[in-house]
């Protein structure tokens, strides 16, 4: 089988990631520059994307519920024993909404106040589309839909790719990073860092993801030059790595292998001179430690905090919190998780606030889809449309963009009899707004997301728009 080698590097970092997590680290880096100083400078032309991924399908009918006498009333018959008490949603204003009050989960208090404070937005609605349909054409089938709508893996898919109608697995963070991937002159790091392993929304044709743990890099610590007790077990493997080769495999292996001992060297370099930061992210109760979320985000923003050292313009990280697929007890498992989103995100956003950054961080949600309106008798079960948010110093917050959909069973936004939400927004046009806030011109979207011209609102209007 004949294999080129930018395929044979790609397919490499991919296949090593099992092999004790090493290979996670090979896919993108190059060396690293010496560490240099830890803050950045007023007005540097900085950005990062931060996609907090919900697996398993966050129920977005209990993020945002309504308030509206009539409204609730429905909303608490259809729901059953999902039905959040009125007294205890946390009320918030649209001011551009539709008229309808609406109140936020009563596990969302942090939350809310960024809501009100103009730093969080909502986006209702959104879900993997091929281009917009409506009720009927979906009931007659005469518009395309995204392939295998309620399975969690291809959803999943769809929504960090932002093209379902392609059996191509490159995301649109990872296009995003091959097109600004210029930006980060001098830098030797990959613009895509992940806290959580493999992802596809990193994946791109030039760029890949660097796989980081919440302590740091993954590497060969018992050969790593600066720290090693075994220098001789260092200099063997060093020799042995730098011998000259006459296959193809053997030449990418060792170089890979020497790039991934060299960038764990360096990144631990780099991260020594950076706060821990762990007083930004404190545990939320006496007896619990802080969430592997805020563990994440922690890791995420000292690496922000290290950008001008690394001589990093943009940056896009993935992180994520699974357990959201709440098929049982899920009244209980889903206000579990949504208190740690509150407190994690939250402390997120205010250390981002402390650094100097808010306004050049912007964090944001994904979700394989919402859940069933109705229940299924302890849970609910795999929808579509869903309502996410986006937090940061440069989001036009205190308002839900978009159109809620009518909360009935059946109604005219409701794909059968269970209200499963056909989307108003597409995923497309939400990760659009981002991008242009990253920096992407508008010539340049489709480079980005190449189904956008389908759709309506290539700007949703969350984002500030970029200096």
């Amino acid at each position: 089988m004949n294999i080129d080698r930018r395929s044979f590097i790609r397919q490499s970092a991919c296949a090593g990631v099992g092999y004790a997590g090493l290979f996670s680290a090979m896919s993108t880096l190059r060396l690293f520059n010496a560490a240099l100083s830890a803050q950045g400078t007023p007005g540097d032309d900085y950005r990062a994307l931060v996609c907090l991924f919900l697996y398993g399908g966050n129920d977005g009918n209990n993020v945002l519920v309504p308030l509206d006498p009539a409204d609730y009333t429905a909303y608490a018959a259809s729901r059953g024993i999902l039905a959040l008490p009125q007294a205890s949603l946390l009320p918030i204003a649209d001011p551009n909404g539709d008229g309808r009050a609406y109140g936020m989960h009563p596990n969302l208090p942090r939350l809310r106040g960024l809501y009100q404070d103009g730093r969080l937005a909502f986006l209702a609605n959104v879900g993997t589309l091929v281009a917009p349909i409506t009720k009927a054409e979906y009931q007659s089938g005469g518009a395309a839909i995204p392939p295998y709508l309620f399975s969690h893996n291809d959803q999943q898919v769809q929504w960090q790719t932002s093209v379902p109608d392609s059996p191509r697995k490159v995301g649109w963070g990872g296009r995003l990073a091959d097109l600004k991937q210029a930006l980060n002159t001098g830098s030797q790091i990959s613009m895509n860092i992940s806290l959580a392993g493999t992802n596809f929304f990193q994946v791109g044709n030039e760029v890949f993801q660097y796989h980081v743990t919440p302590g740091g890099s993954v590497g060969l610590s018992q050969y790593a030059e600066t720290w090693s007790p075994r220098p001789q077990q260092y200099q063997a493997l060093r020799d042995i790595l730098g011998h000259d080769r006459g296959q193809l495999f053997e030449q990418e292996y060792a170089l890979i292998m020497n790039r991934a001992i060299a960038n764990d060297t360096l990144l631990r370099t780099t991260l020594a001179g950076i706060p821990q930061y762990g007083e930004k992210f404190p545990a939320h109760a006496p007896d619990e430690a802080p969430s592997y979320l805020q563990s994440q985000l922690r890791m995420i923003l000292r690496l922000i905090a290290a950008r001008t050292g690394l001589q990093m313009k943009r940056q896009i990280f993935f992180c994520s919190l699974g357990g959201f697929d709440t098929h049982d007890d899920q009244l209980n498992d889903h206000a579990e998780l949504l208190r740690i989103i509150d407190h994690a995100v939250a402390d997120f956003y205010q250390a981002t606030v402390d650094l100097g950054v808010a306004d050049r961080v912007t964090l944001f949600t994904a979700s394989d889809f919402n859940r069933t309106f109705n229940s299924n008798g302890k849970g609910s079960d795999h929808a579509w449309g869903s309502h996410q948010f986006a937090v940061g110093g440069g989001v036009l917050g205190g308002r839900i963009y978009g159109r809620m959909p009518v909360l009935v069973p059946g109604g005219p936004d409701d794909t059968g009899t269970r209200g499963s939400w056909i989307p108003s927004l597409a995923v497309d046009e939400y990760s659009a707004t981002l991008a242009k806030w990253f920096g992407v011109a508008p010539g340049e979207m489709p480079q980005v997301l190449p189904n956008i011209n389908r759709f309506a609102q290539p700007d949703i209007g969350f984002m500030e728009s970029p200096a």
